[in-house]
């Protein structure tokens, strides 16, 4: 019961994070989005699967899977981010069809 509804909370994260990572501009923007998203769904995920586990070894399995995630997850977003940075993207992306820009006379 407390798993299933788990599992339809992985669901409604990833669409939110879905929609999160379409609606921001920034490359940075949406490696916060994704992360964030993926990280939260991840370990949603895994304790449902450690509430249906039938023995306490698969739960371990499942936490250990658990633990590893939750390392190395924020490494490989920073590492991202990092080259990114490093590479020269730019963190203001500026949309041509942004209407608050041309509302504060950022024309160019």
């Amino acid at each position: 019961m407390i798993s299933d509804f788990l599992l339809v909370m992985v669901c409604v994260y990833i669409a939110f994070g879905l929609l999160g990572t379409f609606r921001f501009k920034s490359i940075y923007s949406r490696l916060l989005t994704g992360s964030k998203i993926d990280t939260a769904a991840m370990i949603t995920l895994l304790i449902a699967l450690m509430l249906r586990a039938t023995t306490w070894q698969f739960s371990l399995k499942i936490f250990l899977i658990l633990v590893i995630m939750l390392v190395t997850t924020p490494i490989s977003s920073h590492i991202i981010a990092r080259s990114a940075f490093e590479t020269g993207i730019d963190v203001e992306v500026k949309d041509p069809e942004d209407e608050y820009l041309k509302e504060e006379g950022h024309d160019e």
